[in-house]
């Protein structure tokens, strides 16, 4: 809303104004701890301010400002648990008992999934033995199992689904009736892919671990019912499209 009815100020004010806006929700869940949620919203912005005009200039500038800034929040900003995730990131060979046992767990279960997975809850496989932690393969490695029990095929088929419901939200936007519209479904189509690209390079060795869940597949609470609130805005948006004459 910030965005479509200031259009007119200096861009730098404009930027302040909305980092200011979204810094207040993200300190809020910082204080949780969930770094991981933090860290997918800052995408979340950028896509926002580049579709709501904001000179590239600007968020090229953010974006190397961001890069510089990772060492020292890496090195004086993290948890050391957190810290250890991103040891397990970039050296997961060095603890495999330890930080780096999920990880390699996951990928041992994605690989050996193979073409058409081992099938649904099949006998010793890495979930069935406990491997990945229990308290967290139907929320954060839901893919690692997805990949194991229905391998190549069924990765593959979920993200086509992914990629067809990102697509029709991008449709959605292009249509939209306003400006306001199209800024509410392109915040909610960064969301959603941010979640994904997140959780799935998570399991694969990508990313470094964060606990984010994958949306619609997941068994995450209200993070469901956040998606589908998403989503049923994204469906009010198209119902209000602007129809050409």
């Amino acid at each position: 809303l910030f965005l479509t009815q200031f259009r007119d100020i200096h861009p730098m004010l404009r930027l302040l104004l909305c980092g200011a806006i979204a810094a207040a929700p993200c300190l809020l869940i910082l204080l949780q701890p969930d770094l991981g949620e933090v860290i997918i919203w800052i995408p979340v912005l950028l896509a926002l301010l580049f579709v709501s005009g904001l000179p590239s200039r600007y968020l090229i500038c953010i974006i190397l400002i961001g890069l510089a800034f990772i060492p020292i929040a890496i090195n004086f900003g993290l948890k050391p648990y957190q810290q250890q995730r991103i040891t397990a990131f970039t050296h997961p060979d060095i603890d495999k008992q330890g930080s780096a046992w999920a990880i390699n767990q996951s990928l041992i279960a994605i690989g050996s999934g193979g073409w058409s997975g081992k099938g649904f809850k099949a006998p010793n496989t890495q979930i069935e033995l406990g491997f990945l932690p229990a308290t967290a393969v139907h929320n954060d490695y839901i893919f690692s199992a997805i990949g194991e029990q229905w391998g190549f095929v069924g990765g593959a088929f979920l993200i086509g689904g992914f990629a067809l419901l990102l697509i029709t939200c991008l449709f959605v936007a292009f249509f939209a009736g306003d400006q306001l519209g199209m800024l509410l479904v392109i915040g909610i189509t960064a969301l959603v892919f941010t979640h994904i690209f997140q959780n799935m390079g998570m399991t694969i060795a990508m990313l470094p671990i964060t606990g984010v869940p994958l949306p619609l597949i997941s068994y995450s609470g209200s993070f469901v019912l956040m998606i589908m609130f998403g989503l049923g805005l994204v469906n009010s948006v198209w119902i209000h499209r602007h129809v050409p004459a």
